[in-house]
């Protein structure tokens, strides 16, 4: 579709996986950047809660994947089909650009959450961004499931009912 030489795709990145690595670094980076930054927000001075860990968490890939402009919804897209279709080069992927992230609100969480164990914390992490992931693939579906009942566009107010949701699992009882 964009008219070039397959070849150009080893001759700049090496292969088609290094293809996919630099467009996953070219979204990723950034987001996982404003999630810090929104993380050590959350958590300065103590006042650090699951609710405002979370919202730093969803919030900004929410964003990214309501922004056509930035190409925000087809990168997520892409992203949806990397999981649908793993391998391990693509998990490799995966673990290298969310890795250090993951790591860093796992441990935000564990403090503010100091009785849960931590297989446990790492399970409902999981499930975090299995909720996220879901609603972030296929907005529109919801959508036409609920017969319109229910606009997943209002970004906003969609990461508020997630982190809702998410915190009440976070701290529900073993």
């Amino acid at each position: 579709m964009a008219g070039v030489n397959l070849a150009a795709v080893h001759y700049h990145f090496g292969s088609k996986e290094g293809l996919i690595r630099a467009v996953f670094a070219r979204r990723i980076a950034p987001l996982n950047a404003e999630r810090l930054r929104l993380l050590k927000k959350a958590t300065a001075k103590g006042k650090g809660s699951v609710e405002r860990i979370l919202e730093a968490l969803i919030g900004p890939a929410l964003r990214l994947s309501r922004n056509p402009a930035a190409g925000g919804d087809v990168f997520v897209r892409l992203m949806g089909r990397t999981v649908a279709e793993p391998s391990e080069g693509l998990q490799n992927l995966f673990s290298d650009q969310f890795g250090e992230t993951a790591a860093k609100f796992t441990a935000a969480l564990q403090k503010v959450l100091p009785g849960l164990p931590k297989a446990e914390l790492q399970w409902r992490f999981h499930f975090v961004i299995g909720t996220m992931a879901h609603a972030m693939c296929d907005p529109q579906n919801m959508k036409k499931f609920t017969h319109g009942l229910c606009d997943p566009s209002d970004r906003d107010a969609l990461a508020k009912r997630m982190v809702g949701f998410l915190s009440a699992g976070m701290r529900a009882p073993l």
